[in-house]
């Protein structure tokens, strides 16, 4: 098998061979490293490299945030098995949770910094990533967001990189498209006020339907820890509004959507990047069916590598994956990428290679690394019918 760039579905729907391995220890930078160990030969397919290269990630596998970052964790995991089977770079991985508390993540990067980790992946939130990415930045080390999209993350630094698509550039395309299908003209705005990724989605919400002409009759906020929306909800209702549009978590958008209707509101809910996960459809039930959602990635693209990724992850945990997953497994595939440009696993080496990201072929479609270490890439907008999400026509 080749590298991540040349990657394609193999006979039996067996999944292509991605991205990184399950969770090991990753190994100090030692005597390998100093004697330019993680330096190989060769480019891309033809890359060799004689020790292992060490890889870190923090996902949010307790807190609020862990419905994200289990599947960040299994797909990453996924991904490195499969890598290490195609031979000439192996790749060894180290998992930590961040708690979804930057405090905690802290402590993480800095382990990951010191221990020798060649790139790291992750934090799962963007409010994470704003505390725990100027430590990277300042230590050289090249860090990969695979799901931070507030604005700001990458302005941090020349290190910092994401292929995850800001709210900025998914919102904009949510709201036309919701516009255009309901014909709104007054909404209701809800977001939780106390995280950098949901107060991004608001202000990309805000600005998007000021453009798009649209009057937001109430702002409301909570926090992303509330799970009781229904005094917030009543005010809404009161409203008579032509849509709910809610920047929120899954652990919050899962019952303020069952709690809506539950109180009689029928109108159409628009939600961020957040609302994207299954666990919105398994924990809302019936009350997720037309949920509209932004997304930079949709279950159902018949991109040949998705159709290979969804089938694998859902074979091996025993259940279909998320956004977040796809981006994390979208992540590895990049670093890879990165990592036989130069044939190297060195930081600077990486680092280059990240920047030189062009139309690489991945599971969220084609993506490229601009000019800001933003990726781009096709955003979808999906509706939730029959239990499942679908592309919006």
């Amino acid at each position: 098998m080749m590298s991540s760039r040349h990657l394609s579905a193999i006979a039996g729907g067996s999944l292509l061979l991605l991205a990184l391995a399950a969770c090991s220890t990753t190994p100090p930078a030692g005597d390998d490293a100093e004697a330019g160990g993680l330096v190989g030969t060769g480019t891309g397919a033809e890359c060799s490299i004689e020790s292992e290269v060490p890889i870190a990630a923090a996902f949010s596998l307790t807190g609020a945030a862990a419905q994200y970052g289990s599947s960040q964790k299994n797909a990453l995991e996924m991904a490195v098995d499969d890598l290490n089977e195609v031979g000439g770079v192996t790749y060894a991985l180290t998992v930590e949770d961040d708690a979804t508390d930057p405090q905690q993540a802290i402590q993480v990067f800095d382990g990951f910094i010191s221990s020798g980790a060649s790139v790291i992946i992750g934090p799962t939130l963007s409010n994470t990533a704003k505390q725990t990415n100027p430590i990277a930045q300042e230590a050289g080390v090249p860090v990969l967001g695979v799901s931070n999209t507030a604005a700001g993350i990458t302005e941090i630094g020349d290190y910092i990189f994401r292929d995850s698509l800001t709210e900025d550039a998914v919102i904009p395309q949510t709201v036309a498209a919701a516009v255009e299908e309901f014909g709104l003209e007054k909404v209701v705005v809800m977001y939780s006020n106390d995280d950098a990724f949901t107060e991004s989605g608001y202000q990309a919400f805000a600005a998007a339907l000021e453009d798009e002409g649209v009057e937001v009759i109430e702002t409301l906020t909570f926090s992303k820890t509330d799970t009781d929306f229904r005094a917030l909800l009543d005010k809404a209702k009161q409203s008579d509004p032509d849509a709910l549009v809610v920047s929120a978590l899954i652990e919050a958008a899962v019952p303020l959507v069952t709690q809506a209707r539950e109180i009689g509101i029928d109108a159409p809910i628009i939600g961020g990047n957040g609302f994207n996960s299954p666990a919105l459809i398994s924990g809302a039930g019936e009350a997720a069916e037309g949920v509209i959602v932004g997304a930079a990635w949709n279950s159902a693209s018949e991109n040949e590598q998705n159709v290979a990724f969804i089938e694998a992850y859902t074979e091996r945990f025993d259940g279909a994956p998320d956004q977040f997953a796809a981006q994390a497994y979208a992540g590895m595939q990049i670093v890879d990428e990165a990592v036989r440009a130069n044939c190297s696993g060195e930081r600077e080496d990486i680092k280059a290679g990240l920047g030189g990201i062009t139309g690489l072929p991945t599971v969220l479609g084609d993506v490229s690394i601009n000019e800001n270490r933003d990726a781009e890439h096709e955003a979808l907008v999906q509706v939730v019918e029959g239990g499942k999400f679908a592309i919006l026509d």
